[in-house]
């Protein structure tokens, strides 16, 4: 029986242990995907105690508590911190079969030193050796992204956004990681939800004049684009839970008439209601702006494709967005994305992109879907994103890594991303970098690739970071 988290946790083969002992275990994290507070890095934070850095945000872990029928209180309420972390503590155990299991003890072994499994019994002695060493200067936002050896970050942030933080964070010398911007602008998409108003008269505010017609609205936008690359970001983010989108011009003219566009744009100042198929048209008019913008700029657009989110209205109105309430989408949207791609593509104005699907369903969709739009000299320009959300675990991970395999070329992959709250997430790079090198390590094991271990490490290296590196261009 093999030893729980030990030096070769998830390596079952020799191959596969040379390749990530010797190539993959010591390389830099490129995290071109996350949710990092640029706040909290630009301040250096400190942390209190270990349910603040552990529990506080993680909706991972609310939902495995609300599952072992864990108070609210105890979960995002107002209850006390060590109480908490003690509810935490018992539910783990019963974790088995989730990431979580793994993400938390390796969490424990790399940054805290501990050994000792998480329960009920060992979680007092392990709260205090934690909260004693989270009490040291070395275990700051900043010294936790150091020891980590991240070479680059890019946080999620909005168009308003004035990206003070991460002027402060450039500004410091002394602190070697770069944290990046990525434009997300969401809000301004969604103009049939009830944040699009607000977000519109915050626009208004930042770029100092009115915002009547989608003519001016593209200006105001190109400008926050503009504001966004002086600052260092090269990538976007959309969040297309459904792929709304049906070509907004004539076939063959590649123009589009924004005055169609302006009269929705107009109603929803109004506050009139928006038809299914006006919202559509929007949308699709929009994200065609946006993506011209981007290949002008040698930005790579990232559509994340498939959540179905707020489930729970009830606990939406209590405690508010992204708190543990969010699915999988089954939604049909393979046309829709083709068309998206291909008007794009047709005026050679399609950025380099990176497809998520949070349905594992779609794997086949996005891997046979990259291949239509490749080329332009660019290695892997199109590009199936890394297994998202409720996919980031080992299974998931396998599945994406092997469809990709199966389709395209594995090798141009651009590897993982935490897509995280936490600080203390990075372990999960090492846990993608270890079931990688598995699963290549079993395929040459079992005689479906050549033994040389030389030309199979550095692709291993180029998934892990290098090609990051050359794609992402940071």
């Amino acid at each position: 029986m093999k030893k729980f988290l030990d030096q070769d946790f998830l390596l079952k083969n020799e191959t596969a242990k040379t390749l990530y002992h010797d190539y993959a275990k010591d390389l830099p994290i490129y995290d071109y995907h996350c949710h990092l507070s640029p706040k909290e890095i630009a301040e250096d934070k400190s942390y209190k105690n270990l349910a603040e850095i552990w529990l506080g945000g993680d909706h991972y872990k609310w939902r495995v508590m609300r599952s072992n029928g864990v108070s609210e209180d105890f979960i995002t309420g107002s209850g006390d911190d060590y109480l908490k972390f003690m509810e935490f503590a018992k539910t783990v155990p019963l974790t088995i079969g989730n990431p979580m299991y793994h993400w938390t003890h390796l969490e424990l072994q790399r940054y805290f030193g501990i050994d000792t499994v998480l329960n009920e019994k060992t979680a007092p002695e392990i709260w205090e050796k934690c909260n004693a060493l989270l009490s040291q200067p070395d275990f700051s936002a900043k010294s936790l992204i150091t020891k980590s050896n991240v070479e680059v970050i890019c946080t999620t942030d909005d168009p308003i956004d004035s990206l003070e933080y991460h002027k402060v964070i450039a500004a410091d010398g002394s602190f070697k990681t770069k944290v990046l911007p990525t434009f997300r602008p969401d809000k301004g998409i969604n103009i049939h939800l009830e944040t699009f108003l607000p977000w519109l008269k915050s626009l208004v505010a930042v770029v100092g004049y009115e915002i009547k017609d989608v003519p001016t609205l593209f200006q105001a936008l190109t400008s926050r684009i503009d504001h966004f690359h002086s600052v260092g970001c090269r990538l976007s983010d959309h969040a297309l839970d459904a792929v709304d989108y049906s070509t907004p011009f004539e076939i063959g003219t590649g123009d589009i008439d924004l005055s169609e566009a302006t009269v929705i744009f107009e109603k929803a100042l109004s506050g009139e209601m928006i038809l299914p198929s006006e919202i559509t048209y929007y949308k699709s008019v929009l994200l065609n702006f946006f993506g011209k913008e981007y290949a002008k700029r040698d930005w790579v657009m990232q559509l994340h494709i498939g959540a179905l989110r707020n489930n729970s209205r009830r606990m939406y109105e209590a405690i508010g967005a992204d708190t543990g309430f969010d699915s999988i989408n089954d939604t049909v949207f393979a046309a829709n994305l083709s068309a998206l791609m291909n008007d794009l593509d047709h005026t050679d104005e399609l950025p380099k992109t990176i497809i998520y699907t949070l349905n594992p369903r779609d794997n086949y969709v996005i891997g046979t879907m990259i291949g239509n739009f490749q080329g332009g000299g660019i290695k892997g320009k199109i590009q199936f994103g890394s297994g998202w959300w409720f996919c980031d675990q080992k299974e998931g991970m396998i599945d994406q890594m092997k469809t990709l395999a199966s389709l395209g070329l594995i090798s141009r992959f651009v590897g993982m991303l935490t897509d995280s709250r936490s600080f203390l997430s990075y372990t999960r790079h090492e846990y993608f970098r270890r079931i990688l090198c598995n699963m290549i390590g079993q395929w040459v094991e079992e005689g479906e690739y050549p033994d040389d271990m030389a030309f199979l490490g550095q692709v291993v290296a180029d998934i892990c970071i290098n090609n990051a590196r050359e794609y992402f261009k940071l």
